[in-house]
Order: structure tokens, then C-alpha cells, then sequence
């Protein structure tokens, strides 16, 4: 096999390799069915137990109860944008919105175009380096949810507690940081994310959404944007990414492979904190750019003394084959993603990285 680079990209980010191995073997022929899961119908009985299989592991690894359903939809996280307004937004409410950041920005921008939307917090004033504290979120106490966005990709932050919305549905978008960590997922009304990250390749979208939401969706909806059509038919309606739903289940089996999210935590908290430590010892050198209490666990990012002297920092990581460090477009600096599938010893290797160019620079 030809040799891996250590892949820090933001998304779509790096695959457990032991993942990747067995997707490999089963590629040309899955279980003896003499052809490629990719050409099978999704009608099959193996696409059936894939797409069970799928479903059950990602509800074991969450803790939920049977009261969710979980789908599959194309059309990635910015589809769920406008997708959530469209079915929960309904005439004489209001939706709470946070601002912590563009994606953030981008479904409270998306949700002003069907109804009314209640601004609940915001960190657009100090240039997004931190996330509101939950106390200080306010929302009516009769909206229609209260959305909030998990963890921030390109500032790289991240909310380290959610509030309690009473009867307010809590909706979260946790495409970054979704299966990182031990949470209380019972308590959010609905949760989408796009695969790229944590969960598997670029191309699907899970929603899991409570039962007691499907109820309220607004009648009227066109068929495939309306949740309930996909949650009477297991996400089986119409086509669905049957490549993508695969390695989401073969992800969803490593982690649990791996000890479940107790172990994954656990494993996410040493590689962000021997960055972290990098950078807090060096703070005139590595600079961070977000709130302590802010950071994320996944998209750690930093500034250099200098825009020079980041180009050559991203431009030398790349030829030691360190992949995908250079900060979003919009903010510059470096950025390393640290997902679920980014090895300790990848993280080490870029902390020793990091220290030789202080030294050299």
C-alpha cells in the first residue's frame, strides 16, 4: 500500500483505515453477491440490512430511546437549513436562532425566509472567538425550537454544554462534531449532520428526529422535503446514498469496536489537549485564536507570527506529509482537524512537527 499522509482537512476529513481495508475487500464483491454493493438496488434484501444495521448501531452508540427516527437524506447539512424552517416554522411563530459562526449564520439567514426569527444569542461582535454562555441565550418561551450549531469549522469553536429549553424543542446541527463525545442525546428534538467528518464520506446527511416533531411538520411541504416522507419509509422513499449509508455503518461499528463514544471521548480529549498544550506553551509563537472556554475539540486552529511564515508552516507540513492545515479561506491561519479518525500518533507527529519549525523558523 502506498503511504498514508496524515490527513488534518476540515472535511471531507480522514476514514478509520481499518474501515477504508475492509470497504476495499468487500468492494468488487459484497458477501458473495458476485457484484459491488454500489451497483445493487436499494430494494435488496442487503441494502435492507445494511440500512437497518445502519440505523440500530448509530442508535446504540447515542443512547436513544425508540422514540427517534433516523434518516438518510442527500443534499448535505445546508439542505436541513432550510429543511427545518420548511417543516417546523409554522404561521404566527417564531424560531430561535444562535449565531456562533458562518454555518451558524447560514440556517439563521435560510430560516428569516419562511416566518418569523428571534435572534437567541450571537458572537458576531467579538469576531466569533467565543460561544455564548447557555444562561446568557434567550429565547421566547414559545418558540417553535431553538437551533443551535454544535461545534464551529472554521472559527473552531464549540459549545461544551447545552441549555435546558423546557418545552421548547432543541434542535442542533453537530455535522462536526457528532459521536465525539458522551452527550445526553435524548434531550435535542432533532439532530442532523453531514457524514464528511466524523461519520463517514461526503454525500449523506443523517437526521434524527423525535417523534413528537414529526407531528408538527407543516402540511403542504413538497414530498421530498417534508421529514414524514422519509421517516414512513426508513429513508427508502426514493433512492438513497447506499454507498455512504454503508461506510456510515461500518464507522458507526468501529467506534463501537473502539469501546463506544467513552473510549472515543477519551481519545479526542488527549489529541486536543496535547495541541492545546503546544500552543499555551508557545503562546507568542502559536498563537489560538478562540476563547479557553470556547475550544473545540475538533477544528483547532492558531495563528504564526506572520502570514509568511503560516504559508511556509502549511507549505513544509504538506511536504512532511502532514495534509489539509491551512485555516478556511475567510480566516487564514492554520487549522488542524482532529476527528474521530485522526490518530494520537498523528497528532503527535504534528506537535513534533510544530516544535522543529519554531526552532528552524
Amino acid at each position: 500500500m502506498a503511504k498514508r499522509i496524515f490527513n488534518f482537512s476540515a472535511g471531507p476529513s480522514t476514514l478509520p483505515l481499518d474501515v477504508l481495508k475492509k470497504v476495499q475487500a468487500e468492494f468488487l464483491d459484497y458477501h458473495g453477491t458476485g457484484m459491488s454493493l454500489i451497483e445493487m438496488s436499494h430494494r435488496s434484501k442487503e441494502f435492507d440490512e445494511v440500512n437497518n444495521n445502519t440505523m440500530n448501531s448509530l442508535r446504540e452508540l447515542m443512547g436513544l430511546s425508540d422514540k427517534y427516527k433516523i434518516l438518510f437524506v442527500g443534499g448535505g447539512a445546508s439542505s436541513q437549513f432550510a429543511m427545518i424552517p420548511m417543516n417546523f416554522l409554522s404561521k404566527g411563530k417564531t424560531a430561535a436562532y444562535v449565531d456562533t459562526g458562518a454555518w451558524a449564520g447560514k440556517a439563521y439567514k435560510e430560516a428569516k425566509a419562511f416566518g418569523s426569527v428571534h435572534l437567541a444569542g450571537s458572537s458576531k461582535d467579538g469576531g466569533h472567538t467565543f460561544v455564548p454562555k447557555t444562561a446568557d441565550i434567550d429565547f421566547p418561551s414559545d418558540a417553535a425550537y431553538l437551533h443551535m450549531t454544535s461545534n464551529n469549522t472554521i472559527f473552531g469553536t464549540q459549545f461544551q454544554e447545552y441549555p435546558d429549553t423546557g418545552s421548547v424543542p432543541l434542535i442542533c446541527d453537530m455535522s462536526s462534531d457528532i459521536l465525539s463525545r458522551q452527550l445526553d442525546f435524548n434531550k435535542f428534538s432533532v439532530i442532523y449532520a453531514g457524514a464528511q467528518k466524523n461519520l463517514g464520506p461526503a454525500g449523506v446527511t443523517i437526521v434524527i428526529v423525535h417523534e413528537d416533531m414529526l407531528v408538527k411538520c407543516n402540511d403542504g411541504i413538497p414530498t421530498m422535503f417534508d421529514y414524514r416522507t422519509h421517516a414512513n419509509k426508513d429513508s427508502l422513499y426514493n433512492t438513497p446514498p447506499v454507498f455512504a449509508i454503508y461506510i456510515v455503518g461500518l464507522v458507526a461499528e468501529w467506534i463501537k469496536e473502539q469501546g463506544g463514544l467513552a473510549a472515543i471521548e477519551k481519545m479526542n480529549v488527549a489529541k486536543k489537549e496535547r495541541i492545546y498544550q503546544m500552543i499555551d506553551l508557545n503562546p507568542d509563537y502559536y498563537k489560538g485564536t478562540v476563547q479557553d472556554e470556547s475550544r473545540s475539540w475538533m477544528n483547532l486552529t492558531f495563528r504564526l507570527p506572520s502570514e509568511d511564515l503560516e504559508k511556509k508552516f502549511i507549505a513544509e507540513a504538506s511536504a512532511a506529509g502532514f495534509s489539509g492545515l491551512k485555516g478556511h479561506r475567510s480566516v487564514g491561519g492554520v487549522r488542524a482537524s482532529i476527528y474521530n479518525a485522526m490518530t494520537l500518533e498523528g497528532v503527535e507527529k504534528l506537535v513534533e512537527f510544530m516544535e522543529s519549525f519554531k526552532k528552524a523558523n
